[in-house]
């Protein structure tokens, strides 16, 4: 039996946030580009790609509620997207330390047959002391980098740092949870309390 939601999203780390609002949901993910046009900004980007992925898979599974997710890092107006190898892990934790940069990320929610849709874009600060090159190192060693905008995962051995964060800490992790859960409630998503995650 198909289960109220779709999370499309192939992220562990949202599968496991979505767990605690007590939704009972599976997992669909989408295979939709994220790439940013040159016309948009960071915030229509992340947006945009939400929107996309959660489309894409409510084409899939168009009787069920889907949502959808992405996150973007941002400094100094630049996107920072996942690194494609150590080369441009090593660069952006460079750019990051000592700073403050700005994680958003953009959440859909589509009613079954597309009859409502609502979404939201939560932004939150963070703030990196300054990294030694070998932290630097030992850290893209670790392998964590490599699947995460920004090169880094606060949840994770990146948790050491940080030295502030200003606003929602799950969104930092990939989901914000508060948000999410009033898109449920505007929407009228029924929440479940057994949990049920099915990866399809």
């Amino acid at each position: 039996m198909r289960l109220p939601l779709v999370l499309a999203s192939a992220s562990p780390r949202r599968r496991e946030l979505l767990v605690q609002l007590e939704i009972a949901f599976e997992v669909v993910p989408s295979n939709v580009p994220e790439q940013p046009l040159a016309t948009e900004s960071a915030c229509e980007f992340a947006a945009r790609v939400a929107r996309d992925k959660a489309v894409h898979v409510a084409r899939e599974r168009p009787q069920q509620w889907v949502l959808a997710a992405d996150t973007v890092v941002v400094v100094d107006g630049e996107i920072l997207g996942k690194p494609r190898d150590r080369t441009d892990a090593r660069r952006m934790l460079r750019q990051l330390s000592g700073r403050t940069h700005h994680v958003l990320t953009a959440v859909t929610l589509l009613a079954p047959e597309a009859a409502r849709a609502d979404e939201v874009v939560v932004e939150t600060t963070v703030r990196f002391r300054s990294l030694h090159d070998r932290e630097i190192e030992a850290y893209i060693d670790t392998g964590e980098p490599f699947d995460k905008a920004g090169a880094y995962a606060v949840q994770g051995h990146a948790a050491a740092f940080v030295d502030a964060i200003d606003g929602s800490y799950s969104n930092v992790v990939g989901l914000p949870l508060d948000e999410v859960r009033e898109l449920c409630r505007r929407l009228g998503q029924p929440a479940r309390a057994t949990h049920v995650d099915r990866s399809t």
